[in-house]
C-alpha cells in the first residue's frame, strides 16, 4: 500500500497541478454529492418507490418530474451543475426487487428460506400498510453497551440485519449497472456533470461513520467492481484499503467524503482511531490521501460547531440535530469529534505530536435526500424521505425507530467548487485540492485567498480573482512562513461574497481562526470582517444584529436590509508567526423563512412543531492553513 500511495501521490500532484486554478480562470459550480434514490433500501422503505437514478438526474438538470410519494409534478428552481447519485452499497437495489418480485433467490437451506420468507412477508405487509419506516427499524443498531469503546466490537453492535435475505450481490450488481448507465446517459461535459459514487454506511451502535465514495472515472472502470459496503467491514481503514486495492486493480481514482459528523458520537474526528488506537503519522497520511474534503451541512443538521465548544460564537448551534440513527436512546451529549471546527483544532494538535495533520480537509455541503430530489431550497423543500414531502405527513409516524421526523430536517446543503470546467476531471481536481465550499442551500458566490502581497484596493478590483491567484493561495491551500526565521508580518485574506440573485441579501462575512499554542492548548476566535448597513462593532468585536424582515404570517421577506455583495481585505490582528493556524470564512445571509414556517403557515399552526421559524442561511469556505 505504501508504494502505491507514494506513486499515486506523485501522479495526483502532477494531475492536479495541470488543472489547478490559474489566472482567475476558474468558475463556481454548484452540486450535490449525496443523494439517494429508490435503489437505497431505506429510501424505498420510506415510500420512495419510483424516483430512480434517471429521475434524480432529470430533476437536477431542471426538468419537471413526478414526486415519488405525493405524485405531484415538481421542479427544482435553479438546476444543479453536477450530481452524484450515492445510493447505499448495503442491499443496493434489493428492496425494490423484492417488492417487484423480480429477485432470483439462491438456495440457503430450509431454515434460512423460512426466515427469509417471513422477512419478505413482513416487509410487504409493512409496505401495504404504509409502515415501511417501522420495518426499517429492523436494520438499525442498538446503542452501545460500553460507551466510549470500539463501537464495532461492542456486544450490542450488529450489521443492521443486512444478512437477513442472504446473498443479494447479483441484485446489487445489476442495480449498480443501472446507476452507471444513468450517470453515463446524463453526463454532458460543459453543461452538466454526473459523477459516479455510493455511500458506505457504517453505523456501529448508532455512531455515524458514513462516507460517500466518489470517482471521476466512467462506466468502463466502475463496471469492474461492486461498491464496498459496511456489511463487508465497518472500519474506515478497511474502506481505504479496499479503495487502494481497487484503484490498483482497475486503474480507478476515488475520494471518500465523511458526512454527518454531528451524530458520530465523537468517533469521526477523534484523537484515536475507531478501534481506540493512537493516531499515527501513517494513519494520518492515509486518511488525508482518501478524504481531502468533508460534508459540513446537510438535511440532518449542521456540523460546523456547537456552543459547548464555541461558547463565544453567537452563531453556533445552527440547525442542531438531536437524533442518533439507532433504535434506543436519543442524542444526549456531543463530543469535539462530532464537529468540524473542533476537528480542525484537534488536527493541529495532533500534528504537533505526530508530524502530520489527519484533519486537514476542505468543506462541502450536500443534501442526503432520500427522495431522489436534491432540494435544498427552503420554499421548495421536499424533505429527507419521500413521505416527509407534504405538511400533513411531516409529523411522527407509528413505529418511527429514530424519533426524528420531517420537522427536524434542514433544507440543506450544496457543494460549491471552483473548477476550470464543468466536467468530471476538473470537478474532481477541485475536490482534491480543496478549492471548495459549503452552502446551506443558496447559491452564494464566495472566494477567499490568503497571502502577503495583495495590492491596495484588491478587494474592489474587477480583477479580484486574478489578483488572488497571482499573489496568494485560494481556499484549501497553505501559506508558509516568509523566511526561515519567521516574520512578524501577518498574512492578509482577500474575501468576496455575492448573493444568489434569486435569494436574500448578505448580513456579514466572518473569519474563523483556530490555533494551538506552544503548550498544546487549543484556541479559536471569530472575527467580523465586513458587514452591511453601516453598523459598528462594540468593544468586544460584536456586531448588532442585521434585523429581520420576515413576515411570519405569510412566510415572505424583503431585501430592505443587507447588501448584495461584500468584499474586503483583512489582516489578522493577533498573528503569531510561530503558531500554526487555520482560517476559514463564514458568510451569513439576512434572516429568511425556514422550511418549517412555510408548512406551519399552510397548516394554520401558530408555529412549527419543531425547528425555528426563520434561518440565517450561510456558506463556509474551506480553510487556508498557515504553517510556520
Amino acid at each position: 500500500m505504501k508504494l502505491f500511495t507514494a506513486i499515486a501521490s506523485v501522479l495526483l500532484s502532477a494531475s492536479v497541478l495541470a488543472q489547478a486554478a490559474d489566472e482567475g480562470q476558474t468558475q463556481v459550480y454548484f452540486g450535490d454529492t449525496h443523494l439517494h434514490t429508490s435503489y437505497s433500501f431505506d429510501a424505498f422503505l420510506n415510500n420512495n418507490f419510483s424516483a430512480d437514478p434517471d429521475t434524480a438526474y432529470r430533476w437536477a438538470k431542471g426538468e419537471p418530474v413526478i414526486h415519488p410519494y405525493n405524485r405531484a409534478r415538481v421542479q427544482i428552481n435553479t438546476p444543479l451543475d453536477f450530481l452524484v447519485v450515492s445510493d447505499h452499497a448495503e442491499m443496493l437495489g434489493v428492496m425494490r426487487e423484492i417488492r417487484n418480485e423480480t429477485i432470483e433467490w439462491e438456495d440457503i437451506g430450509w431454515y434460512g428460506s423460512i426466515k427469509r420468507w417471513l422477512a419478505i412477508r413482513a416487509l410487504n405487509n409493512a409496505l401495504d400498510e404504509d409502515l415501511g419506516r417501522a420495518f426499517f427499524g429492523r436494520f438499525l443498531p442498538k446503542s452501545a453497551a460500553v460507551v466510549g469503546g470500539d463501537p464495532v466490537a461492542d456486544v450490542n453492535n450488529n450489521i443492521g440485519g443486512v444478512a437477513i435475505f442472504g446473498d443479494t450481490s447479483k441484485v446489487s450488481q445489476d442495480a449498480w449497472q443501472d446507476i452507471i448507465d444513468a450517470a453515463e446517459k446524463h453526463n454532458n461535459p460543459g453543461t452538466f456533470t454526473s459523477l459516479l459514487g455510493w455511500e458506505w454506511s457504517s453505523i456501529p451502535t448508532g455512531s455515524n461513520l458514513h462516507r460517500i465514495v466518489v470517482t471521476p472515472d466512467g462506466g468502463d472502470k466502475a463496471s469492474q467492481y461492486l461498491p464496498y459496503g459496511s456489511d463487508q467491514s465497518q472500519y474506515p481503514e478497511d474502506l481505504w484499503q479496499w479503495l487502494d486495492d481497487t484503484a490498483v486493480r482497475t486503474d480507478s481514482r476515488f475520494i471518500s467524503i465523511p458526512h454527518n459528523s454531528n451524530i458520530s458520537k465523537g468517533y469521526m474526528f477523534s484523537t484515536t482511531t475507531v478501534k481506540g488506537q493512537p493516531i499515527t503519522a501513517d494513519y494520518a497520511r492515509t486518511r488525508m490521501q482518501w478524504e481531502p474534503i468533508t460534508e459540513v451541512t446537510q438535511i440532518k443538521g449542521d456540523s460546523e460547531t456547537h456552543a459547548k465548544f464555541s461558547p463565544e460564537d453567537e452563531f453556533a448551534d445552527f440547525e442542531t440535530y438531536e437524533h442518533f440513527i439507532q433504535t434506543t436512546a436519543s442524542k444526549t451529549d456531543v463530543s469535539p469529534g462530532d464537529y468540524i471546527r473542533p476537528a480542525l483544532k484537534t488536527g493541529l494538535a495532533l500534528e504537533q505530536t505526530i508530524g502530520v495533520n489527519p484533519y486537514k480537509f476542505g468543506f462541502i455541503g450536500s443534501t442526503d435526500a432520500h427522495s431522489g430530489l436534491s432540494s435544498p431550497e427552503e420554499g421548495n423543500f421536499w424533505g429527507k424521505m419521500a413521505k416527509d414531502s407534504t405538511p400533513e405527513t411531516k409529523a411522527p409516524v407509528l413505529g418511527n425507530p429514530t424519533g426524528a421526523d420531517g420537522w427536524d430536517m434542514s433544507a440543506s446543503g450544496l457543494a460549491a467548487v471552483w473548477a476550470t470546467e464543468n466536467n468530471r476531471e476538473a470537478i474532481y481536481a477541485a475536490f482534491k485540492r480543496k478549492e471548495t465550499y459549503a452552502t446551506t442551500g443558496p447559491r452564494l458566490r464566495v472566494q477567499m485567498f490568503g497571502g502577503w502581497d495583495f495590492p491596495a484596493n484588491a478587494a474592489q478590483s474587477k480583477d479580484f480573482a486574478e489578483i488572488g491567484y497571482e499573489h496568494g493561495v485560494p481556499m484549501g491551500g497553505d501559506i508558509m512562513s516568509r523566511d526561515a526565521n519567521g516574520t512578524d508580518e501577518a498574512p492578509s485574506f482577500l474575501l468576496r461574497a455575492v448573493k444568489d440573485p434569486a435569494d436574500a441579501n448578505l448580513d456579514r462575512i466572518q473569519i474563523v481562526k483556530g490555533w494551538v499554542d506552544a503548550a498544546g492548548e487549543q484556541h479559536e476566535h471569530v472575527y467580523n470582517v465586513v458587514w452591511s448597513d453601516g453598523r459598528t462593532l462594540d468593544a468586544a468585536g460584536k456586531l448588532p444584529a442585521v434585523g429581520n424582515t420576515v413576515d411570519l404570517t405569510s412566510a415572505r421577506y424583503t431585501n430592505t436590509i443587507g447588501q448584495a455583495e461584500l468584499a474586503t481585505q483583512w489582516t489578522d490582528p493577533n498573528f503569531d508567526p510561530q503558531q500554526s493556524a487555520f482560517y476559514y470564512a463564514r458568510v451569513l445571509q439576512i434572516p429568511t423563512p425556514r422550511n418549517g414556517l412555510f408548512d406551519s403557515v399552510a397548516l394554520q399552526l401558530d408555529k412549527p412543531p419543531r425547528g425555528a421559524k426563520t434561518i440565517q442561511e450561510r456558506a463556509y469556505t474551506s480553510p487556508i492553513w498557515y504553517q510556520p
